[in-house]
């Protein structure tokens, strides 16, 4: 089996393409078993409102999880996506509300924010030579301390421009199909992990993404700008953030500053459960997807059963210990 260190730059570690699809199709066996078991377990579970919900919680965690997938397929690590979501939807309320400025200003605002800061995050971690474990816990501190800051610890609604819940809150599509209310933050989520998935598999950057956590010295032995893709990396997982902190706020129709803090936690357990190695050089897209659905309808599940939340967080943590013992066996099998 060709290993990582003479597989061409760029390519996917080549033997466990069989695994990647072994476990997406696990993940999604898993998925089916919980909608089943809820669905019999409960019938307030399979009631259309309470899908929604599901839907709505997935399409934050399921694009924080996207910008994760990026980084750990990387060989990295981001802790501040959560906070970094918080800060990019406290942004966009200090342009719309506080300056006063149009829809397109708060939404071009939170993708910048977003892009930068995460620019920063891969400028630490490549040129400062600081673990991203060390350097993206920094950051989602400093994130969570700037996002109370600028707030003044207050919310900031978004009363002054209306439009701005048609980002996530509203259904475009039940000018369509009438009784199909599904909000658009949904259908941004699919958009996010389609465009993701066609930069991961069919472009320079998916290329090299895959090369930095496969052998990133070989890498750059082979003339690869090791850190120069690294910051590309944590930049394009930021503005995904960005995306994540538009459609929290507009489905609070406001910005929490001290919201945030944990949702890394789900988004970085989605990619696992998916088959994104913490390894690095394995993933995809569409196991991230599945894997935030097992989180939220696991975790909207165990509520409907009236199951407290301290037993939801050893449940959650169960199977995020499974997901990686289960990946660490199957590796070492191919």
């Amino acid at each position: 089996m060709t290993n990582a260190a003479t597989a061409p730059v760029g390519a996917p570690k080549t033997g466990l393409d069989t695994l990647a699809a072994l476990q997406k199709l696990v993940a999604f066996a898993v998925l089916v078993a919980l909608l089943i078991f809820f669905s019999l377990a409960s019938p307030q579970f399979a009631q259309w409102s309470n899908i929604v919900n599901i839907l709505q919680a997935t399409a934050v965690n399921g694009v924080l999880g996207v910008a994760c997938t990026f980084v750990i397929i990387s060989g990295g690590i981001d802790l501040s996506v959560g906070t970094l979501m918080t800060f990019c939807a406290v942004m966009t309320g200090v342009v719309l509300t506080n300056l006063g400025l149009p829809l397109g200003a708060g939404i071009a605002t939170a993708l910048a924010v977003g892009a930068a800061a995460g620019a920063v995050s891969g400028l630490v971690i490549a040129k400062l030579k600081i673990p991203p474990f060390i350097a993206t816990l920094g950051m989602m501190l400093i994130l969570k301390g700037l996002s109370l800051i600028i707030s003044g610890v207050k919310p900031i609604y978004f009363n002054d421009t209306p439009s701005f819940t048609l980002i996530s809150a509203q259904s475009s599509i039940t000018n369509i199909f009438p009784n199909l209310e599904v909000p658009n933050s949904v259908f941004i989520l699919f958009f996010v992990a389609i465009i993701a998935s066609i930069i991961l598999n069919r472009s320079i950057l998916g290329r090299y993404i895959f090369a930095l956590g496969s052998n990133e010295e070989a890498a750059r032995l082979s003339g690869v700008n090791t850190d120069f893709w690294k910051v590309i990396t944590y930049a394009l997982g930021g503005l995904i953030c960005g995306i994540a902190g538009l459609i929290i706020a507009s489905r609070l129709n406001s910005a929490q500053p001290s919201l945030g803090q944990g949702y890394e936690l789900d988004a970085i357990a989605a990619a696992v459960i998916g088959g994104t190695s913490l390894s690095g050089g394995r993933g995809s897209i569409l196991g991230t997807i599945i894997g935030a659905f097992i989180m939220s309808v696991l975790i909207n599940g165990l509520r409907i059963l009236s199951v407290a939340e301290h037993w939801q967080n050893v449940v959650t943590g169960f199977i995020i210990i499974v997901a990686v013992y289960v990946d660490i066996r199957l590796r070492k099998r191919m």
